[in-house]
């Protein structure tokens, strides 16, 4: 066949399997229309579900007689003009489209008068070639919208349409969100002739207060929280529920960008992010949040329908509305408000975005930072819920025991049971039962010849600030030429790994190989340098006394190097401005209030020396589970390995015991089972 130009009907037909789907289309460009032309009140008039007739009336600015023939014609629009427009829309509509499109499946009649007119004038497409006919008629300012017969030309499309009832369902649900997109706006809604729908212009709050609720429902008015949050040219404002409102569908989920109706997935992705610790997995958030942004940093024509858009810098408004949404969750019920899980989806993609927003310092503490190159164990554990006391270690040379100044509730720490700390100060394991036909002793080959905690070798630390870590294998006793843990075989009661090492048998606690693996990440706090800052996506405002505001400064170089920066915001608020890398996935509302409470106790212990402060801080920060996997295990004992290197060796104590094999092997030899 040869290449042939298009009759005008028939590529607008094909246009308009793109922009009207069904009734509920047509309603949504024209009411756009009318929005876009300033209109205060539109009313919508709908009979058959809006196959028989759909008629938009608006007091808007109204259309010139000369421009009647234009505005059916394709692509014909006063909105934009030139490329710039393009990558800065405001308006509602923009492709010039919409009424050609329409006029080629029904008998559209487009009736119009402007202010500067004395009479108004009527337009409709008619012809194989679309021809526009004009005539005079009666019409106040504005404009009037009338399709009749939809789809009559093409009854394919046609009957694919659902009932009346569902069709203007669909129209009913539209015009909500529009509603809440526009409280200045006057909305009447009809159906067959009676009056449906009726949403008044709502100027104070008690009136916005009504439109939500007609539209939400009053129990969303009860249980919902207005927020508020501004940041480098992004604003978020609106409505979320807290826990207590949550519902068993996602039927009150409206989200706006620059007023205009989106369907987003990077938005909806980000607060079920917020939402996810405060729900269970079958119930759904309800929410209304408006989004307001530079519209050169948005693009707002990549869908036929314009239900979504694409920002420039989708990880910044990832971010941004997950940390408004997740902080204001945790205001209202801190006990409800729990951290993301590690192991989920939208961590990592919430610490990809975290990471990369910083794109410059990220690469930068890549590159000089030793600390950013060993694995993170964060991304891979569980964090849930546990209320704990974690106990500090005492000065050089004194006994290891808690401090009543120095133990710290944590409201929402990992939910791990680490049990028999409660109230001993040092990790220990208990003893055998005597029935039991596996004992634990003090491991031979991989031990020191006098069994340590980590607290014992901690208290060995010189009490200066200056004092590095030693790194030189020399300096450590040598235990084995090999750093290696040895071969996993299988976890132990969801917490224990066992393990091989030449002929000996070991078992390995898991939390306290993650804990000793954050303490790795710290370590270079001790070090002159320090850890490299990485500033926050959104600096945390948090409350704090006159004597906490002072003490950041007194202790400014010990928090420097541990790469948090902070300043006071006023006599009762500080902000967090950057943090090292082991605590960007930390609840900073949580542990930026601990750390200056550790600061106020204690201001002359020596505890607050850079080693025993990371010390302290790994025990705040690490992320625990009570359910290892195999998988995880390994992962996890090969990160610690890449961390210390050879330096492991010296804390074979704190992690593994040995198993006397030799018992239960006696035992079978000496025990005839079969008398």
């Amino acid at each position: 066949m040869a290449i042939q130009l298009l009759p005008a009907r028939l590529a607008n037909q094909i246009a308009a399997g793109e922009v009207v789907e069904r009734p509920a289309s047509v309603v949504k460009e024209l009411v756009e229309n009318s929005i876009d032309a300033g209109a205060t009140r539109i009313e919508i008039d709908i009979e058959k579900g809006g196959s028989k007739l759909i008629r938009i009336r608006d007091n808007g600015f109204g259309i010139k007689k000369s421009e009647l023939e234009l505005a059916l014609s394709r692509h014909a629009t006063s909105k934009i003009s030139t490329l710039d427009d393009l990558e800065a829309i405001m308006s509602l509509g923009f492709r010039g489209e919409a009424l050609a499109s329409i006029s080629s499946v029904s008998r559209l009649t487009l009736t119009s008068r402007t202010q500067t007119q004395t009479e108004a004038w009527s337009a409709s497409a008619q012809g194989r070639d679309m021809s526009v006919e004009i005539k005079p008629t009666a019409h106040p300012v504005g404009t009037t919208l009338e399709v009749v017969d939809l789809f009559f030309n093409t009854p394919a499309r046609r009957k694919f349409l659902r009932t009346d009832k569902t069709e203007f369902g669909h129209i009913d649900e539209l015009l909500k969100r529009i509603a809440l997109s526009h409280f200045d706006i006057d909305i009447f809604l009809r159906h067959n002739g009676n009056l449906v729908r009726q949403y008044r212009a709502s100027t104070t709050p008690a009136q916005r207060d009504r439109r939500l609720a007609a539209i939400c429902g009053a129990p969303f008015l009860k249980t919902a929280i207005e927020i508020q949050l501004e940041h480098q040219g992004l604003s978020l404002h609106g409505w979320i529920c807290t826990p207590d409102g949550v519902r068993s569908q996602n039927d009150i989920q409206h989200c706006f960008v620059n007023q205009r109706m989106m369907k987003d997935k990077l938005i909806n992705h980000a607060i079920r992010q917020a939402y996810e610790r405060s729900l269970p997995s079958e119930q759904f958030a309800a929410y209304v949040l408006y989004i307001a942004i530079d519209p050169h940093f948005v693009d707002v024509n990549v869908h036929p329908a314009k239900h979504e858009v694409r920002f420039h810098q989708a990880r910044l408004v990832h971010d941004f509305i997950y940390q408004a949404v997740a902080d204001a969750l945790y205001q209202v019920s801190p006990s409800q408000s729990q951290i993301l899980p590690k192991d989920s989806p939208q961590a990592a993609f919430q610490t990809e975005c975290q990471t990369q927003s910083n794109a410059g310092a990220a690469l930068e503490t890549q590159k000089e930072d030793p600390l950013e190159k060993a694995p993170c164990n964060e991304q891979k554990t569980q964090e849930k819920n546990l209320n704990t006391r974690m106990h500090l270690s005492e000065q050089q040379n004194q006994p290891s025991q808690a401090s009543p100044n120095l133990s710290l509730e944590i409201p929402n720490a990992p939910r791990t049971n680490l049990r028999g700390k409660n109230n001993a100060p040092e990790r220990t394991f208990s003893s055998p039962s005597p029935t039991s036909s596996i004992a634990l002793k003090t491991p031979k080959t991989v031990c020191l010849s006098e069994q340590k905690t980590y607290h014992d070798l901690m208290r060995t630390l010189p009490q200066t600030e200056h004092t590095l870590l030693s790194s030189d294998p020399s300096s450590t006793v040598s235990l084995s030429p090999n750093k290696e843990l040895g071969k996993a075989l299988a976890v132990v009661k969801s917490k224990y790994l066992l393990m091989q090492k030449e002929a000996e048998i070991f078992i390995l606690s898991l939390d306290l190989a993650a804990e000793l693996l954050t303490f790795g990440q710290l370590r270079t706090g001790i070090k002159t340098e320090g850890l490299k800052a990485q500033p926050l996506l959104i600096p945390q405002a948090l409350p704090a006394s006159v004597e906490e505001i002072a003490l950041i400064s007194k202790y400014e170089i010990l928090l420097n190097q541990f790469g948090i920066v902070m300043r006071a915001k006023s006599d009762k608020h500080i902000l967090v401005m950057a943090v090292c890398q082991p605590l960007r996935q930390s609840n900073l509302q949580r542990i930026i209030p601990k750390i200056l409470s550790t600061l106020a106790e204690n201001q002359l212990e020596s505890r607050l020396f850079p080693p025993h402060f990371a010390l302290w801080l790994s025990k705040e920060i690490t992320i625990k589970t009570d359910n290892y996997t195999l998988s995880q295990a390994v992962t996890l004992i090969t990160e610690l390995e890449t961390c210390w290197q050879h330096e492991l060796i010296e804390h074979h104590p704190y992690l593994l015991r040995s198993i006397d094999l030799a018992t239960a092997i006696e035992a079978f030899e000496y025990e005839d089972i079969l008398t």
